[in-house]
């Protein structure tokens, strides 16, 4: 598997240390697990809860287990896990906080990546459309969104100081025009960013 596209799958990648134990929270079909194992000789598992997700990860033979996010807490020994990966599911999760807490309960370290629902696109798109909006990073309409916890940057930055979490690195990417790549971005971020990835740990 050749080198990833310049996508938030590539800035978690690039962090994460060789030979790590990595736990992927709604690994999807585990494109990024399949990478970190053959690029990172990292020891990887991954949780979620699609029967279609669970099929593609066994036929790459990735290590996988059937679970559902909102059942809490996770089967798993504190600190069992070097990094724990919660990639654009924390908007999908009942109960986002626990999620959270629980993800850095079984991980030294995590890795939450997320649509960041104040940038200036999508603000702009609700006042003039009065609609709720749909964007490149967020396609769905209303009614069959997966999203039920909409956030952004700055609330996060609330969240991470009212629960005692260390934000040790932050990325904000925002698309290219007329491409599927993204450009990291380090001015008005709230505004300007399509997608955010913070390295936090529990103080």
């Amino acid at each position: 598997m050749g080198k990833l596209k310049e996508t938030i799958h590539e800035v978690i990648s690039n962090e994460i240390p060789q030979n790590s134990k990595v736990l992927d929270l709604g690994c999807g079909s585990g494109e990024l697990l399949e990478y970190l194992i053959k690029d990172k000789n990292i020891i990887g598992h991954g949780l979620d809860i699609n029967d279609y997700a669970i099929i593609n990860c066994i036929e790459k033979g990735i290590p996988v287990i059937q679970w559902d996010l909102d059942n809490l807490p996770l089967d798993f020994p504190d600190k069992s896990y070097d990094i724990t990966i919660l990639n654009q599911t924390i908007t999908q999760v009942i109960n986002s906080k626990k999620m959270i807490l629980e993800m850095l309960r079984v991980g030294k370290e995590g890795i939450l990546g997320f649509s960041n629902f104040g940038s200036l696109e999508i603000m702009l798109k609700f006042v003039f459309t009065g609609r709720m909006p749909i964007t490149r990073e967020i396609p769905f309409k209303w009614y069959d969104t997966p999203n039920i916890r909409l956030l952004t940057i700055k609330d996060f930055y609330d969240f991470c100081k009212a629960n005692n979490i260390e934000i040790k690195k932050k990325v904000f990417l925002k698309k290219k025009l007329n491409s599927t790549k993204y450009k990291q971005i380090r001015l008005f971020t709230n505004l300007r960013s399509d997608l955010a990835v913070f390295w936090i740990k529990k103080i």
